[in-house]
């Protein structure tokens, strides 16, 4: 098989709204493996402005959304420009920001114009990876399993606490992958309400009260019993997590040790379907890795479980890192979207170019 050497620029923008990530990577090919090298990453914040239409861009009109989009681009390109610092890299992998997904219907909708990026970098663009796997029967996410296991394969499982928590593991010899439960979409809401971007170490949750009503609620909704693969977007919280939370008078510490709780049960359940291995190992990445409140509940409800928060690096840049594997993986002509994780009739090469350019 080929051997393959390429520099790219992953990409992230996640549900939290906390900026748009990006990691200089390396990725070869060789002896049948793929390594990889984090060189370094960056978060760039979206200025307020912007931060508040992404936040309600599912309510725009379809005029203004297509100008979110081509605003959005501009900004990204803006500051894939500042980073790359004309060096010369082979794409930028692209995820955009998600702003629609509802796989039920076969819709996922990421915007950031990738024309409007090619043209302030004058760097190809690989994006647009989820489409092609709805079309096939799949839910287009996760997504990110797939480099858990190429980049990863020391460790059992891999817990990503996001905007939403998802795991990753091996079972039966594939690959198994899906969304958990909402996580720093909500701890974020709840915090917000105070002043705060976030419950820096959980501290507010770690002095709440778990109200026992409501995480009954909470545990309660359709979304827990239905079988992976499966997903979550934005618009299933707004309608059916965010009303529990907002029903009586109860204090926003005590909402984040709730749901806290919640997050922390629904993982600890999710987690013991998955493996039946007496001492296994997870890696935890995503921002919430930094929440130290619940990262300790979870090690506690997982005694037969060992638990290695990852690197900084890692965990500020491990989804932007995967997908420039994913864009790695579109060139060289390999998988990158696993029908035993996203539920498509088969396992495929996923993603769309935008400027490349025929050598002369």
């Amino acid at each position: 098989m080929s051997e393959y050497n390429f520099r790219m620029l992953g990409t992230m923008s996640g549900t939290s709204l906390d900026g748009f990530d990006i990691a200089d990577c390396s990725f070869k090919f060789e002896n049948n493996h793929w390594h990889y090298t984090l060189h370094k990453g960056r978060t760039f914040r979206y200025r307020p402005d912007l931060r508040q239409k992404l936040a309600h861009a599912h309510r725009f009109s379809a005029f203004d959304y297509l100008l979110l989009d081509k605003e959005l681009g501009k900004e990204m390109g803006f500051f894939l420009r500042e980073f790359a610092n004309n060096q010369p890299y082979t794409a930028i992998a692209l995820h955009g920001h998600t702003v629609f997904h509802q796989p039920e219907r076969g819709l996922s909708s990421q915007i950031g114009n990738p024309a409007e990026i090619f043209a302030l970098t004058g760097i190809p663009v690989i994006c647009d990876f989820r489409k092609q796997d709805l079309a096939l029967g799949g839910q287009g996410a996760p997504l990110v399993p797939i480099g858990d296991g190429l980049l990863f394969p020391d460790y059992d499982l891999c817990l990503n606490l996001g905007g939403i928590a998802n795991i990753s593991c091996l079972k039966a010899g594939k690959r198994i992958a899906f969304d958990i439960c909402p996580c720093n979409i909500v701890l974020n809401h709840l915090a917000e309400k105070l002043g705060k971007n976030y419950d820096a170490d959980g501290k507010l949750a770690a002095g709440g009260r778990v109200i026992g009503i409501l995480l009954a609620e909470l545990d309660e909704l359709d979304f827990y019993a239905k079988n992976y693969p499966k997903s979550l977007g934005r618009e299933y919280i707004e309608a059916q997590v965010l009303p529990l939370l907002e029903q009586g008078n109860a204090t926003v510490a005590d909402l984040l040790a709730t749901f806290t709780a919640h997050i922390t049960q629904q993982i600890a359940r999710a987690i013991n379907k998955l493996t039946d291995k007496k001492q296994a190992r997870m890696l935890i990445s995503g921002g919430g890795a930094y929440n130290t409140f619940l990262c300790d509940t979870i090690t506690r409800f997982l005694p037969n479980i060992e638990v290695q928060i990852a690197e900084k690096n890692i965990i500020e840049y491990k989804e932007a890192l995967i997908f420039g594997l994913l864009a790695s993986l579109r060139l060289a002509g390999q998988n990158n979207c696993l029908a035993s994780v996203t539920g498509a009739t088969h396992d495929h090469v996923s993603g769309a170019i935008y400027g490349f350019r025929k050598k002369t």
